[in-house]
Formats: structure tokens, sequence, C-alpha cells
């Protein structure tokens, strides 16, 4: 829990709770909706690190998962389709200090924003990125996405889909993220757990997370995971094993794995970059112009 201060005392006024990450807006998922159980751990998360709302920030491009930052009480920006990485990036260069997660689904995140989530991994850029993947998409009523398996039917496809799926798992450790994880949605303790190790984790995270689509994907449900899912933690996996996080990321049939993959050490896009060695966040500095000079810029803005 997060202790709140008091800003006229400088006390202690009470603990913060996954509640107190309530959004002012209410989800409108469909219910049994995997997207909800994601909220609830990113919510957990945050409390469970003593995070202030103010120190995080929440980026998101489009889709049904994609509306999640309006369902946290912290910064947030609703971004456009396959962009969430690229803003995100912007957000993080501008102050590198906050706590930033990418929520985004695998439409989003792995097709339309494929570009982004290549370039954002190699450049080992400071964020969480949790991909809520249903493998389908789902906010345009049930297409095929990337993640989709072979010989899926639905309404892009009606017998089957020919497209092999990507697996970003080793995509992601393929193009340098520094921290690679898998969750389930149905087992809030386990995904609460890799989030808060993406979010203390120095690099780029990313975390896959099985979210069944309820309404429109009837092949990847709540009971075909529940039986197939196992945690790396479980077989002794060594995540600092290259060569076995590929391999366990690549099994799929009676089981699949969860749990963090690899992580490993490198520097970040931040650490590199030297104008951010020194001074603190950029968004915190002098501007270096008079304010006569900033009214007319924002004026003209306006």
């Amino acid at each position: 829990m997060t202790t709140v201060v008091d800003i006229a005392s400088g006390k202690p006024a009470r603990k913060l709770t996954a509640r107190d990450f309530r959004g002012p807006v209410n989800p409108d998922w469909c219910p049994g909706c995997g997207d909800f159980g994601v909220l609830n751990s990113i919510q957990r998360a945050c409390a469970e690190q003593g995070l202030q709302p103010h120190e995080i920030m929440v980026i998101s491009g489009i889709g049904c998962s994609s509306n999640l930052p309006g369902y946290v009480n912290t910064y947030g920006m609703h971004t456009l389709h396959g962009r969430a990485l690229a803003v995100a990036t912007g957000a993080k260069m501008g102050n590198h200090e906050m706590n930033i997660i990418v929520t985004t689904g695998d439409g989003d995140g792995y097709g339309i924003g494929g570009n982004h989530f290549v370039h954002t991994a190699r450049r080992n850029v400071d964020l969480t990125m949790v991909v809520m993947n249903n493998q389908i998409y789902g906010l345009t009523t049930g297409q095929i996405s990337p993640t989709s398996t072979e010989g899926m039917k639905t309404k892009s496809t009606p017998f089957g889909s020919v497209e092999p799926p990507v697996n970003p798992i080793t995509s992601s450790i393929m193009n340098g993220a520094t921290f690679v994880a898998r969750a389930y949605s149905g087992d809030i303790r386990h995904m609460t757990e890799v989030i808060i190790k993406g979010m203390q984790h120095k690099g780029f995270s990313l975390i896959d997370v099985f979210s069944p689509c309820v309404t429109f994907n009837k092949d990847n449900t709540h009971p075909f995971f529940k039986t197939r899912v196992k945690k790396l933690e479980e077989e002794g996996h060594d995540s600092s094993d290259w060569k076995a996080a590929c391999e366990k990321a690549m099994v799929w049939g009676d089981v699949i794995y969860t749990g963090v993959f690899l992580q490993r050490e490198a520097p970040t896009l931040d650490g590199l970059e030297p104008v951010l060695r020194e001074g603190g966040p950029l968004g915190f500095r002098s501007l270096g112009i008079t304010k006569e000079q900033s009214d007319k810029i924002i004026v003209r803005m306006m």
C-alpha cells in the first residue's frame, strides 16, 4: 500500500490501496472480458509499489484494451491507433523520472503499431508495455489479428485463417527487449507480480497478457487457457538464458508458459542521451526564453 502525504502538514494521511487507483470512469468492456483482470492487476501493482498517482502515466492507442487510461487514477493519454509507444517514448524523454505504462492490444500493439514495437524494443526505452492479447480484433467485431492462430474462423476468415501468427515473445527478444514476460488475466496474483517486476525493471519491458475476448473469440477462451498455462517459475527457468527463453516461448500446445522469459541489463535510451545526464527531466527545466516570448508562442499555437 502507498502512503498519502498531507500537503499542509507534510505528515502521512492514510494508505493507498488499489481502490485509490480507480479512475473516474467505469469500464464498459463486455462482462467476463479478460481486460478487467489486467486493469485490476495494474491498480494493485501501482499500490503495492508505494507509488503515487502523479508518479505514473498510462498511455494507450486504439481498441477495447486501449480505453484503460480512463479507468485508472493516474496521468493518462488515449492516443492514435498503433502510436502509443511513439507517444510514450516522447513522454519518457520529456520526463525520464515518470513511471510510464503502455496499455494496448494485439492488433494495436503488434499489427498497426508493429513498427514502433520493433524500434522501442531496439532502443530499450524504459517503458512497461502491457498487451491485452485476445487474439482477435474485438472492437471491430471479430476479425483475425496478428496473433490469431492458423485455421481460426472469423468474420474476415470464414474458411479459416491461412496466416501464421506472430510470436510476440520471441519477436521482442530478437528486437532487443530487456524484460520479456507473459501472464494470464485469469490469474490476478501472478499477473500482478509480473507487472511489478516489469515496472521495476530498468529498460523496455513487454508483458504479453492472455486476455480472452468472451464475445468474438470462441477458440482461445478462459477454459482453453486454464488447462494449459504453466508458470516458468515452477520449472526453475533461468531468465538470463536467452536460448532457453526462446525455446520456452515457442511452446504452444497442451502447455503454454507464463512468467518471465528473459531479463537482462542494458543501457536505456534516456540513460544514453547526454542531454538528460544533468539538470533533471527536460519537462522541469527552464525554456531559456522570457515569459513574454512563451506567451506569444502559446497564443500563436492556440
